[in-house]
């Protein structure tokens, strides 16, 4: 009786995390996205969102919530409580980007996450519409000065805004910010010739892209894409210091118990593993990349860095 009663009295002292860590999960998981459907972390959450729901055996429940540049939904996951039933779809602007752009945010991006595992990185690819008057960088930036009427740039994101605001620093133009809720919108208003650029992620791009809708001039990364390949680098048509690389993964509020941080990490590095799955990364040219919540963390810290660096010397502030 008296061993009973210690052991009921041992698992009431637990903390509630630790209490539901070993019958996790036992109800749906919500996967909270900072950007409107259709962009290339919608599209990668819902992939590998599927397959989290045949390793778990509960539902993940993909929900979008847009806003100030992700900073509404990284808010509403940090705040959350951790207990592993809501997690952030955790892309480089909001955690690395809009600490370097923003002097004040509502989270701490390293205090206030736990990271779990990295989903995928991806480059950024400069498009134009098809029917613009332009086949190359050295072209779009001499019709640029020449038209600066017409010289613009969409942009759905922090990250994308960021980068092409270096364009302009690295180019000496002087394309002006058109905002858009979504990469999916931003894409569309580039096909169709209501904005002559954009700076952005695969995701919503690869599609038009190979499908002649948008025109390709360049990527960011240092070395051409292999789902692109006919594409040049910035570097190679003469502008440097424009190696940018992107990348989103998915974390949890700060305290959610280490198992619980455990098993997830586990369930995403198998699911990222499955043919078909990196086939349907690949199909939207990202490349499928897990890694172990200590690599996220570092990673983080080290981008933060890295972008804070880059926004100085730019001088871009977003407040």
């Amino acid at each position: 009786m008296i061993g009973r009663f210690l052991l009921v009295l041992a698992a009431l002292m637990l903390p509630l995390g630790a209490a539901q860590a070993g019958s996790y999960p036992s109800r749906p998981i919500h996967l909270v996205i900072g950007y409107a459907p259709g962009g290339g972390n919608d599209l990668i959450a819902r992939i590998v969102a599927a397959k989290l729901e045949e390793k778990l055996g509960q539902p993940v429940v993909v929900e979008n919530k847009p806003g100030a540049q992700s900073i509404v939904a990284a808010e509403l996951v940090a705040k959350a409580p951790p207990d592993g039933y809501t997690l952030f779809v955790a892309p480089s602007g909001p955690l690395t980007v809009n600490p370097a752009v923003y002097s004040r945010l509502p989270y701490d991006p390293e205090e206030d996450f736990a990271p779990i595992s990295l989903l995928a990185d991806f480059p950024l690819l400069l498009v134009v519409g098809p029917d613009q008057p332009v086949t190359s960088v050295p072209e779009l930036v001499a019709y640029g000065r020449a038209h600066p009427e017409l010289a613009n740039y969409a942009s759905a994101a922090t990250a994308f805004q960021l980068a092409s605001e270096l364009f302009n620093q690295r180019t000496g133009s002087r394309f002006q910010y058109i905002p858009y809720k979504g990469s999916g919108e931003m894409a569309r208003a580039v096909m169709s010739g209501q904005v002559l650029m954009a700076i952005a992620d695969t995701g919503p791009l690869a599609g038009p892209v190979k499908g002649g809708k948008l025109r390709a001039l360049a990527v960011t990364t240092p070395r051409r894409s292999r789902f692109f390949p006919e594409v040049p680098t910035l570097t190679e048509v003469g502008i440097a210091d424009m190696e940018i690389s992107l990348w989103t993964g998915i974390v949890a509020p700060a305290g959610t118990p280490d198992d619980v941080v455990d098993l997830l990490q586990k369930a995403i590095a198998q699911s990222l593993e499955l043919p078909d799955v990196r086939a349907a990364l690949e199909g939207i040219a990202v490349d499928a990349h897990s890694s172990t919540a200590e690599e996220y963390r570092d990673l983080i810290a080290r981008d933060i860095a890295r972008w804070k660096e880059v926004a100085g010397k730019a001088n871009i502030k977003l407040d």
